[in-house]
């Protein structure tokens, strides 16, 4: 699948760490996905208790699922896993593998995005041959627990202008600022807690999706 700025605009993170029933987690990203996610990457880290083969069998179902819906299945930081469920494309943070790395290895096969939430590390990534970079958190979020101070509306519209990829910007976006966050000039918002937990998934990623339209 090639990449296309508009993958970026409904772009949900999460793995089953992110929902209070695990066994709900296919269920609520089928809900999503049916609703016009964009893009989805599995993200299985902080109080995921699943082990490689739980991991690999659950991204395995997340590809099915992606294929059925026609939407870019990307692994976050785990390039060999990505490889092995035959995944669209691979995150990379600035705290995972090095970037120089997973683009040696991945080459052309995958699409690539970078974290960057600074103007060095955007500076950086406009070297490199990526496809997008995912900015934030623009603001104060439970959904990281390793996660870098905010940077605000402004400090993302920074990196927007400087940045030779487009942004998805990432962290403590709700309903309540995205249209904020869209005016930075942002290909995409992504959202964790803003769609997993939501009371009405469907109604939020439909309402979100219409913000294109």
């Amino acid at each position: 699948m090639k990449f296309k700025a508009e993958m970026l605009q409904v772009y949900l993170i999460a793995g089953t760490q992110d929902v209070a029933e695990p066994d709900q987690f296919l269920w609520k990203i089928e809900t999503a996905f049916k609703a016009g996610v964009t893009a989805f990457q599995l993200r299985e880290k902080g109080k995921s208790q699943l082990n490689e083969g739980q991991k690999f069998e659950l991204a395995s179902r997340c590809r099915k699922l992606t294929s059925k819906y026609r939407i870019p299945f990307i692994i976050d930081d785990d390039y060999q896993l990505a490889d092995r469920v035959q995944a669209d494309g691979v995150h990379v943070g600035q705290k995972d593998q090095k970037i120089e790395t997973v683009i040696k290895v991945v080459g052309n096969r995958m699409m690539i995005g970078y974290s960057c939430n600074t103007e060095t590390e955007i500076n950086r990534a406009n070297q490199l041959e990526i496809d997008y970079v995912g900015s934030g958190p623009v603001f104060p979020t439970q959904s990281k627990d390793d996660a870098d101070p905010a940077i605000g509306l402004s400090g993302l519209q920074k990196l927007v202008s400087v940045s030779n990829y487009p942004v998805v910007a990432v962290g403590g976006i709700t309903e309540d600022n995205v249209n904020e966050v869209l005016k930075t000039g942002v290909a995409g918002i992504s959202g964790i807690s803003l769609i997993m937990q939501s009371r009405n998934i469907g109604a939020t990623v439909s309402e979100l999706a219409g913000l294109y339209h």
